[in-house]
């Protein structure tokens, strides 16, 4: 059976709620974790911080898997110096992301 357009428009705002409550949650979270890290109190222009992202995001869904061993080894490589970095990186990147878009 159809459901008429008002009942349609009514289940998109409630998704887009549901989804604007889940994206504070990830960017809250994610937010914790960088400042733990001390990105926070780093200087760096968001263009770049965002490209930084995207790089460790490609790391960790395998995009990048032959460099440090796919997933697994970009878990262990986050205890050197260029990956926590870079895992820093993404969880304010993701953070920033997170609360803009919302």
């Amino acid at each position: 059976m159809k459901k008429p357009s008002s009942k349609i428009h009514d289940e998109i705002a409630k998704l887009q709620e549901q989804l604007k409550i889940a994206e504070t949650r990830e960017a809250e979270r994610i937010g914790r974790i960088a400042l733990k890290a001390g990105l926070g109190e780093i200087e760096i222009d968001e263009a770049e911080l965002q490209a930084a992202f995207e790089q460790l995001t490609k790391r960790f869904r395998g995009g990048q898997g032959g460099e440090k061993g796919g997933t697994t080894g970009g878990k262990k490589g986050a205890g050197d110096g260029s990956g926590a970095t870079s895992t820093t990186a993404v969880a304010s990147g993701a953070a920033a992301g997170g609360t803009g878009e919302a």
